[in-house]
């Protein structure tokens, strides 16, 4: 599908460089991050290659990886939230939607226990709960700041504290989930996720990679929609004002 040749790497350095050049002439603020991103995202693809060739076949070592992605989601969705040790509490709503999902997926026998199949499945139940956490946690922190006048309002109506400031920052939290009901929503029609076109390239009939992709999105729309649920809970009660 991709040609690896010397011209590739010239391919993917014009194209970092003039993601970030676009950046800086537009005064965006992240031309810098373009290229870190890039830089890091091929080192530790390269690294992470190498690595899961050893670790698929040592359970141990599955178990291992799995709780550094984790532990990975959960410092850079803090980090996204806020700064200093309440950054921690987004370890919170990443377990509490990945988890779950991930332990129904294995138990029914829907998801094969094996490293092969877990760690990816993992990757992407992980990666969408970073994503919303840390957009619906930074969107509501941003709200609840903005619209302090309105929570010190509800809160003179007799409104408890949580409940005031889930009234201001619910709605804004909550538009962290239209990515991924877009995304489920126009699947086949605008997109073709990587999980149906990898089954594909592994061989799959379309029927069985069709199947292995509704799986993916479902599951990754449950988890992500307990996400948000769970950081919205924890900005209205403070914990992220550390």
């Amino acid at each position: 599908m991709i040609s690896i040749t010397p011209v590739l790497g010239v391919v993917l350095a014009l194209l970092a460089v003039g993601g970030a050049a676009v950046a800086w002439l537009g005064r965006l603020g992240h031309a810098r991050a373009v290229l870190t991103a890039c830089l890091r995202a091929a080192l530790q693809l390269g690294v992470v290659s190498l690595a899961i060739a050893w670790v698929i076949g040592r359970p141990p070592a599955v178990a291992a990886f799995l709780l550094l992605m984790y532990g990975v989601a959960s410092v850079t969705a803090g980090r996204r939230i806020t700064r200093g040790r309440a950054a921690w509490w987004a370890a919170l709503p990443i377990a509490a939607g990945a988890f779950p999902v991930l332990a129904l997926l294995t138990a029914t026998g829907t998801v094969a226990m094996k490293g092969i199949v877990i760690i990816p499945i993992t990757g992407i139940l992980l990666g969408g709960c970073l994503t919303v956490s840390a957009l619906a946690g930074r969107r509501a922190v941003d709200e609840l700041a903005q619209r302090r006048g309105e929570v010190e309002a509800a809160l003179s109506l007799g409104f408890g504290a949580r409940d005031a400031a889930m009234e201001i920052c619910r709605p804004a939290a909550a538009q962290a989930l239209v990515p991924g009901l877009d995304q489920t929503r126009t699947v086949g029609l605008v997109t073709l996720p990587g999980a149906f076109v990898g089954m594909l390239l592994g061989g799959a009939t379309p029927i069985q990679a069709g199947v292995v992709q509704l799986v993916v999105l479902v599951a990754l729309l449950a988890a992500e929609a307990v996400a948000v649920v769970v950081t919205t809970e924890l900005v209205a009660r403070g914990r992220f004002h550390g």
